[in-house]
Parts: structure tokens; C-alpha cells; sequence
């Protein structure tokens, strides 16, 4: 079997493919253009990508793949319609971020209410050693217990969150498509979720029906005092409309690990708007979770060639 695998997203040292070497004869593309691609997957049996689009157009130039692996949990750069009407398996990897996501939720939101980030640079300064007291605190920082968390989205991720925080003494409501059974939160609309939260953290997935969820309009329903967290998909927010919020006072902050556009653009909105805490789409990275997705990416592949597909998310026509 020819194997081609996206690795841009694993350039480090610290991350080894032999689970993919012994599955067949294995080629790497890192970042290729569009004809890079067609010429390294023209004649390959599976590809494994990250943010590579798998289209109509790719599928054509590459009519020999019978499998499509992603490196994450969304797979919305395939178009599963496409890969399905031409018998092309389609594989996600669910739940491998779950703790490192979860993690980096609250390393935002702690960020924003103990004002982390702005104390250390003034430590940097030199600020302390130049201070009177034992101690200054021009930042005015806050407890988050007590304080309300608003999930949108229980899926494994969400539920990560909502245990977390029911540790750190936060009120948990959850608002998500399909209502869960036995949740032991409040359950409750989008819009009243909104309405409710001093935390707003987004764990859904990009489609059509959720685009630019968070828009000026939904922006508008939120307290003047509220954060937003989102380290799902840069597209559920609608940028020009929170950098105005940001920028007007509508909202308190906002706290991202990814933008609709990435690598993040120059001209890009949310740069240098107010209280605005942005990371490079790092929440999945710690050692342990790419090792983790690398591991279970190339298991998806083993059992698609022993005829026994796992993390299946299309109905390919055979």
C-alpha cells in the first residue's frame, strides 16, 4: 500500500511515523502546493492529512486513494459527500485532545481573570524590583468560582470542561444540539446560555449551521462582564463582529486559541483589539497528545486494511 501522510503538523524532533512504516510504503509532503500534492498523491492508495483540503478537484487528480485519514478530530477539509459517492473511506481521530484542550481552556481563562500574562511581562521589566511593597497589583484580577460557565457543545471535550470547572466551585449550563441524557447540568438554549454566562467557551463542531455562530447579533446578548473561549474552529466567530465588541466594551474579553484564517493574517481584526488573549492553535500540542493522534491515526489505518474500518464519519458507496 502507498501511504502519503501530511507531516507539517508533526515538524518536531520529538515524533517518530513507524506505526505508519509498517502499514506500506510511506512518503511525506509538508505544506505542499496544490501541485505538490497531486504529484505526491497521484498514484497513492491512503493519505493522512491535517489542514490539506480533500476535494473534488484533489480527488480527480488522485483517483487511485481509497482512504482519507485526518490528523484531528474535525474533519470539515474533506468533503465526505464527495468521498462517500466515490467509495473513499473517510476517518477522523475522536477524543485523542480531550485533556490538552480541556486543559488549555482554563490556562485562557485564568490567563484573563489573573491577568497571567500582563504580571509576568511587568516581572520581566523589572516592574517588581523597582516596586515599595512587597507586592503591586495594578491589574485588577478576580476568583473564578462562583462565577458561571457556559458550554456550548457536550461532547467529550465539553464534559472535560464542565468537570473542571465544577471543581474550580464554577455553576456549569450547557447548551448543545442534541440534549444529552443524565446531564447533570442546566440545560438551556444558546441564546438564554448567552445571556446567563460570565464564561462562554465554544466545543463544537464547524458547519454550516453554526458559521459565524458568535456574530454581532449573539455577541449582543452576552454581559458586558463576559469572557469568550474558543479552541474549536476559528469560523464559529464571525472576527470583525468581536473585535468590535472588544473594541466598543460589549463584552469583557476574548480568549482564542485559533482564527478563521490560518496562519493568522496580518490584517486580521482581533490583532491588537482590546483584551484580546490570542495562542497559535496550540491546545492540542503537549508530547503526550500528539503522540496519542499519531498512534491512533495509523491504528484507523491498520483495521481500513484489515477490513474492519474504525472512526468511520462518511458512507462510502462500495
Amino acid at each position: 500500500m502507498k501511504i502519503v501522510v501530511d507531516n507539517a503538523a508533526f515538524s518536531s524532533e520529538d515524533i517518530d511515523f513507524d506505526d505508519f512504516k509498517a502499514l506500506g510504503e510511506v512518503s511525506y509532503i509538508n505544506e505542499p502546493t496544490r501541485e505538490e500534492l497531486y504529484a505526491a498523491a497521484r498514484d497513492c492508495d491512503a493519505i493522512i492529512v491535517n489542514k490539506v483540503k480533500i476535494d473534488k478537484e484533489f480527488l480527480n487528480a488522485c483517483p487511485t486513494v481509497k482512504y482519507v485519514g485526518v490528523f484531528a478530530t474535525g474533519y470539515n477539509v474533506v468533503d465526505t459527500d464527495e468521498c462517500s459517492k466515490r467509495g473513499v473511506t473517510v476517518c477522523n481521530v475522536p477524543d485523542y485532545s480531550t485533556n490538552a484542550v480541556a486543559q488549555h481552556v482554563f490556562a485562557l481563562m485564568l490567563s484573563v481573570y489573573g491577568q497571567i500574562p500582563k504580571y509576568i511581562a511587568s516581572v520581566a521589566e523589572g516592574d517588581w524590583t523597582r516596586s515599595r511593597t512587597f507586592c503591586y497589583f495594578p491589574w485588577r484580577t478576580y476568583e473564578i468560582a462562583g462565577k458561571t460557565i457556559g458550554i456550548f457543545g457536550y461532547g467529550n471535550i465539553g464534559r472535560a470542561v464542565a468537570k473542571i470547572a465544577g471543581a474550580f466551585g464554577m455553576n456549569v449550563v450547557v447548551s448543545t444540539r442534541t440534549p444529552p441524557e443524565n446531564c447533570p447540568y442546566k440545560l438551556l438554549s444558546f441564546e438564554d446560555m448567552l445571556g446567563v454566562s460570565d464564561v462562554v467557551t465554544l466545543h463544537c463542531p464547524l458547519t454550516a449551521a453554526t458559521e459565524k455562530i458568535i456574530n454581532g447579533r449573539t455577541l449582543s446578548l452576552m454581559k458586558k462582564s463576559a469572557i469568550l473561549i474558543n479552541t474549536a474552529r476559528g469560523g464559529l466567530v464571525d472576527e470583525e463582529a468581536l473585535a468590535e465588541a472588544l473594541n466598543s466594551g460589549k463584552i469583557a474579553a476574548a480568549a482564542l486559541d485559533v482564527v478563521a484564517e490560518e496562519p493568522m493574517k496580518p490584517d486580521n481584526p482581533l490583532l491588537g483589539a482590546k483584551n484580546c488573549y490570542i495562542t497559535p492553535h496550540v491546545a492540542w500540542t503537549p508530547l503526550e497528545t500528539r503522540r496519542s493522534l499519531l498512534k491512533i491515526a495509523a491504528e484507523n489505518l491498520k483495521k481500513f486494511i484489515q477490513g474492519n474500518p474504525q472512526n468511520v464519519v462518511n458512507n462510502p458507496q462500495r
